[in-house]
């Protein structure tokens, strides 16, 4: 990875953006994307894509990030100027607390915390118990309702971990906040830069949607309004190799992860050939990966009449929380595939997908 990459992995991930609310990503993506392709196109519910047009009655491949990180919703403002929230995507409860957000309000965004309860305060008593996200309060400081109102803050306002992207010691590592899904906004533009002077042989769509962190909402209105034939996300999952890499899927530093299956999608044989032959040509590292989560794959290949869709990702220690730790080398592997399946397809390898023969 060279400084470049780096740099834009940092500003990504430090964009704050929680599901609905992706505005600061997407302008981004518009700024990044606009020079790489021939038209930029936003579907109804704020995706984002840059269209590479190919000659009429060519085959559309699509490639999806999503820009939206977990984060929280405030539900309601307390007497005492405190925030009750929900969740917006999947949180451990247990990692909420005493950590640091930004508030964003129309009025501008103020720095904020997750409430604890100090160990002073728990003698004597048979602990905090069972904890949910619902019950924990968010603080900015200020002391009453009506304060807090005054400065702006509203329900409906969102609450979004505040993090500063780094390197570990030894350089192989990255630690961030929102690699999920940062990772796919970040592959996406280095693999339009990449292609940038190549002819292919079917149009490309290619960059990011909304909302996929509370239910896959974003991938249906994008594939209505652009119509693929194929389908590929690229997504950050959940690593488990802190105690053993024996029987656990996702592994750092082994490579990009090519999912089997998932609870919302199975990789399709002519699919799956595919892509492992662009590896072996290619020499690029991969592993297999079986998920208990989806992603914006599993809502794509429902849709329409039908999209042969696949992931290509990475895995993260520690994802939907304040602090992940990715693999440098893997997002190099995961960045060459992409690359490499893009420049592999052709109209005939596209139809042989779908055909599944």
């Amino acid at each position: 990875m060279d400084e470049k990459a780096f740099q834009r992995i940092k500003e990504l991930t430090e964009l704050q953006g929680t599901s609905g609310f992706e505005e600061d990503i997407r302008s981004y993506m518009r700024k990044a994307l606009t020079p790489l392709v021939d038209e930029v196109a936003q579907d109804g519910l704020g995706g984002i894509f840059g269209l590479k047009h190919a000659a009429a009655e060519k085959p559309r491949v699509m490639v999806a990030a999503h820009m939206d990180e977990v984060g929280f919703m405030l539900t309601e403002i307390t007497p005492r100027g405190l925030f009750k929230v929900t969740p917006l995507g999947g949180w451990n409860p247990y990692v909420v607390s005493a950590q640091r957000f930004t508030l964003k309000t129309a009025n501008g965004n103020y720095p904020c915390i997750s409430s604890s309860v100090p160990p002073h305060l728990l003698r004597g008593t048979s602990g905090q118990g069972q904890i949910k996200v619902e019950d924990i309060l968010f603080d900015a400081g200020f002391e009453s309702q009506a304060e807090a109102e005054s400065y702006g803050v509203r329900p409906g306002d969102t609450i979004v971990p505040l993090v500063e992207t780094i390197k570990t010691a030894n350089g192989k590592n990255i630690i961030s906040k929102a690699w999920d899904n940062r990772y796919g906004c970040t592959v996406v533009l280095e693999a339009l830069e990449a292609l940038a002077q190549e002819k292919l042989d079917y149009t490309l769509v290619a960059g990011a949607n909304v909302q996929e962190e509370v239910g896959l909402r974003g991938a249906k209105p994008a594939v209505t309004k652009f119509q693929p034939d194929l389908f590929f996300a690229v997504d950050c999952s959940a690593a488990d190799d802190t105690v053993t890499t024996k029987g656990t899927f996702g592994h750092l530093g082994e490579g990009t992860l090519l999912r089997i299956q998932d609870p919302g999608m199975i990789l399709l044989p002519r699919l799956k050939e595919y892509l492992l032959d662009i590896a072996a040509t290619h020499h690029i590292p991969y592993q297999y990966f079986v998920s208990k989560g989806g992603t914006d794959a599993g809502a794509a290949h429902t849709s329409n009449q039908g999209i042969p869709s696949t992931v290509i990702g990475v895995c993260g220690r520690y994802i939907h929380t304040h602090q992940t730790m990715f693999s440098i080398a893997d997002f190099d592997a995961a960045r060459e595939m992409l690359i490499q399946v893009l420049k592999g397809l052709d109209q005939s390898t596209i139809e042989t997908i779908i055909a599944g023969k």
